[in-house]
């Protein structure tokens, strides 16, 4: 059975990582038709989300299959296998498969309204049948709810002693019954809610389930509320799909996977290791600067860590730099795509503030150089005054040689960069269509480097699906998540605080970016993006706070939780790429300087809010 499923959902996902490139085919193609020959169609438009809904969607069963559904890792990964598998299937049981049953509930009526009432667009000329997309949502949460068997299916047949198992799972049974009681509620049920959350995510089960089957059971149990609330969920969810401002996600997603398959990376790490090599610190400045064009061409933090560490940190080493003068740099570089556009911190952010992700887009050049330039500046005088960590390199190649060879390295990205960014900032094109078109820039750049393969389109396209299906599952977690806390009053008791409490608007600033500095140290930052936000926007609103600034601040934020001891995702990257290299103190050691310059940046922001707004 469980062989079975994993076929199917291998086949479905495989489709579905076709139906990525055929997006952003299709996407780039309306998008050359629309500004060169002014021909448009509100039906083709509503194609393509109705194609990005099928990707995400039938993509969250085949990362669940993968183990793509991210989870807070650090103890995690010191369990023993049976306790990990005990995990995978406790999290099935208690989490994901009780949330999808009720989804599914709410999604067969919704999808079987749309059919009795023949619903069509409410758009001109936009395409009928809408019951069609919303089946598909509803078919996508049965195939969910199929891996999930399979994953308990295939856990359990591999767990050595089942005696830790079932007293485990006879102790979560007791829980839940005492809850039903109202035990559970005699202290202040958002407590127990925020405490439970943090105890499962640190424990390691899967950020989204956790979001998802907290909601529901504390709809489940709680007096005040039940499961009305949740009801309107998957009309939420179906919001949700038709937003094309999230279709760009996976588009920038696929064009940075193809960027790093086609060793665009590697090439401009060893030409500007030549061209910087010959300064003390040289290496790890070229290391900044490759990570800003990786930033401006890809924005997959992941990726950027991992193809440095590989390439750079042995090159680094060899020269005798410091080790953390090394892992600093690589991981500080690497997640100059949290800031630098096109982010998909930004696009997320833009989403859940109801902002012009153009305008975020604008807003974060400065800030994003300006770390840039903080990182070289850090690099330079620390290398001057210790000569030792960061040695010249001698090159008996002339100069004017590797000048040339750089300049014909960095064109091609550059040129990537400049159309799609151009375009967005210009007006002439939507972060969506940028996205498409970029998709598009970046194989060319692999045929014109000779790299394009069959290989690299299987590789780039269903990563894509697994990555864009993990932070779609957390938005949908956090959706529920975040209704019940609403409604369990968490909105308000935030507001009560921040308005009688404290007051003022300087006051509100310092703590909502203090909350989203800790919270980094824990989670990661679609969880405070999707969660921590919503609560933070209309209480920014309501002391009058200039929306773009505050989102830069906490991009600026958001982007050190990737670097924060102990669970900094960028750490586990370079740690779990670098093997031996080096050890985890000298990676902790690193990476504080480069935290203290984020929060510099971020200070720097505070203090002058209108250098965001230098590029108009």
């Amino acid at each position: 059975m469980s062989y079975l499923i994993d076929t199917l959902t291998k086949r479905i996902g495989s489709i579905t990582a076709v139906l990525a490139l055929f997006l952003a085919l299709l996407i780039g193609y309306d998008a050359i038709m629309r500004y060169l020959f002014s021909e448009g169609s509100i039906a083709l438009q509503e194609f393509e989300w109705h194609i990005f809904d099928t990707i995400f969607l039938f993509g969250l069963s085949y990362a669940l299959k993968h183990d793509k559904h991210v989870r807070v890792d650090i103890l995690f990964v010191k369990y023993s296998e049976d306790t990990k598998k005990i995990i995978q299937i406790l999290s099935m049981l208690f989490l994901l498969i009780p949330f999808t049953l009720f989804f599914l509930n709410g999604a067969f009526d919704m999808t079987i309204q749309s059919f009795l009432q023949d619903e069509v667009s409410s758009d001109p000329g936009g395409l009928e049948y809408r019951f069609i997309i919303k089946g598909i949502l509803f078919l996508s949460f049965i195939l969910l709810l199929l891996q999930a068997v399979s994953e308990i299916i295939k856990s359990y047949s591999k767990l050595k002693s089942k005696r830790s198992f079932f007293i485990l799972l006879s102790t979560t049974i007791v829980f839940l019954a005492i809850s039903l009681l109202d035990l559970a509620f005699w202290t202040n049920p958002l407590w127990l809610m925020f405490s439970l959350t943090l105890f499962l995510l640190l424990t390691g089960f899967q950020v989204a389930f956790v979001f998802a089957g907290v909601a529901l059971f504390f709809a489940i149990v709680s007096d005040e509320l039940g499961l009305n609330v949740l009801n309107m969920l998957p009309y939420r969810v179906y919001g949700i799909m038709g937003n094309t401002t999230l279709m760009s996600v996976p588009l920038f997603i696929l064009m940075g996977l193809i960027l790093e398959k086609s060793k665009v990376a590697e090439d401009l790490l060893l030409s500007m290791g030549k061209l910087f090599g010959g300064i003390r610190g040289g290496l790890a400045i070229s290391v900044v600067v490759v990570g800003a064009i990786l930033a401006a061409s890809t924005g997959i933090v992941g990726a950027s860590v991992v193809m440095m560490s590989l390439i750079a940190l042995p090159l680094m080493l060899k020269h005798n730099y410091s080790a953390e003068l090394a892992t600093g740099a690589i991981a500080s570089s690497g997640t100059l795509g949290q800031i630098i556009p096109p982010s998909i911190v930004l696009i997320v952010l833009g989403d859940q503030m109801h902002l012009s992700v153009g305008d975020l887009f604008k807003a974060s050049v400065v800030p994003g150089l300006l770390l840039i330039l903080l990182y070289i500046l850090y690099i330079l005088i620390y290398s001057y005054f210790n000569k030792d960590v960061a040695p010249a390199i001698p090159n008996d190649e002339p100069y004017s040689k590797i000048a040339k060879e750089a300049i014909k390295v960095i064109t091609p990205p550059l040129l990537l960069i400049f159309a799609v960014l151009g375009s967005i900032f210009a007006g002439i094109a939507s972060p969506t269509e940028s996205a498409g078109i970029g998709v598009i820039g970046a194989l060319i750049l692999a045929l014109f480097k000779r790299r394009f393969s069959f290989e690299l389109l299987r590789y780039s396209s269903l990563e894509s699906v697994k990555l864009t299906s993990m932070i779609f599952m957390i938005l949908i977690g956090a959706t529920a998540f975040s209704l019940v806390f609403n409604e369990l009053g968490g909105d308000v008791m935030a507001m009560e605080f921040f308005r009688d409490e404290v007051g003022d608007k300087w006051t509100f600033i310092f703590i909502s970016m203090l909350v989203i500095f800790l919270l980094g140290f824990f989670i990661d930052f679609i969880e405070i993006a999707f969660v921590v936000v919503p609560i933070l926007v209309p209480i920014a609103h309501a002391f009058g706070i200039d929306s773009i600034w505050f989102a830069i601040l906490i991009a600026l934020n958001l982007q050190a939780s990737f670097l924060t001891p102990p669970f900094g995702f960028a750490l586990f990257y370079l740690k779990g790429s670098a093997g031996d290299l080096v050890t985890t103190g000298q990676i902790y050691r690193g990476v504080l300087p480069f935290i203290a310059l984020q929060l510099l940046a971020l200070l720097i922001i505070v203090l002058f809010p209108n250098l965001i707004y230098l590029l108009g």
